[in-house]
């Protein structure tokens, strides 16, 4: 009897996804952005989707410049039918979807972030505006169930069609699905502890069908969420960075091997996965030292 081990794959190959597609939301910019370079720098096709049109078109035709294969789609993840439609018109240009990456999220209060505080006035219970967190949870929950259930319904379809069983979806969620995360008010919380629980459930029902379902739950990252609040103010940064425990906000290019990971065969062993990536600090913020 021969060793299994002899017909595996090699390690490096198993993060090869030349020749496959991948569709990602919230691309304009940020982690989604991100996603979208991480993709096309591995060799896959991409679609790049937002509502903001004008963005998701420029960083796809920067992609085509630098030789990658990079298209554009203009898309509000709280609307079904253009998530519908999404999909289908990459399937129609790529012949199918291998990846989906739900990464369209919105914080949506007022800007006061204030790291030494760490209370944000905006958040607390009595005084939130039902708008806002009718808006909170249209994005940021019912905007990934929507991308989910059409990456699903593409993913299907990928068995006896010349393609790829099954596929990979990878969700954006949050520390904040963790742990208490005050700064960012309680329908974000909320919605992404949501958002952890439905990406376990979707990827216990799509396992028979090879779909792999997991979470990647970044914390401090440098983007443009909050309106760019941190890119905006470098002293709200070094607040920041003195409260993460290995000393630094990340950048957006550091979330791109784990991506990867997940996308890839490397993953093929992981469904129903809720990956932090927080510079620690799900272990509590840095706290500071007594110099008396």
């Amino acid at each position: 009897m021969s060793d299994p081990q002899e017909d595996a794959p090699g390690t490096l190959d198993q993060f090869d996804i030349r020749g496959r597609s991948a569709l990602v939301t919230g691309a304009a910019s940020g982690i989604g952005l991100a996603y979208a370079e991480c993709m096309a720098e591995a060799g896959a096709k991409v679609t790049l989707t937002d509502i903001d049109a004008a963005g998701v078109q420029r960083e796809a035709a920067r992609l085509n410049d630098a030789g990658y294969e990079a298209r554009w789609a203009s898309c509000d993840v709280t609307d079904l039918l253009e998530v519908s439609q999404a999909f289908n018109d990459h399937v129609a240009a790529y012949g199918g979807c291998d990846i989906a990456f739900a990464n369209a999220g919105l914080d949506v209060g007022d800007g006061f972030w204030s790291p030494e505080d760490r209370r944000n006035p905006d958040g607390q219970i009595d005084v939130y505006s039902k708008a806002k967190w009718d808006k909170s949870i249209d994005i940021n929950l019912t905007g990934v169930f929507h991308t989910v259930r059409e990456a699903a319904r593409v993913m299907k379809a990928n068995e006896g069609n010349g393609y790829r069983r099954g596929g990979s979806i990878v969700i954006t969620s949050s520390n904040a699905a963790e742990v208490n995360e005050a700064i960012v008010g309680v329908p974000y919380m909320a919605a992404k502890a949501g958002v952890k629980h439905f990406m376990r459930h979707s990827a216990y029902e799509l396992a028979a069908f090879g779909i792999r379902v997991n979470a990647i739950a970044p914390g401090p990252f440098v983007t443009n969420i909050g309106d760019g609040w941190v890119k905006k103010n470098p002293a709200a940064k070094q607040a920041w960075d003195k409260l993460v425990p290995v000393g630094r906000m990340a950048e957006t290019y550091q979330i791109k091997p784990l991506a990867l990971l997940l996308a890839s065969d490397a993953g093929s062993y992981m469904t129903g996965a809720h990956v932090m990536i927080d510079g620690g600090m799900q272990l509590g913020p840095v706290k500071p030292i007594d110099d008396d």
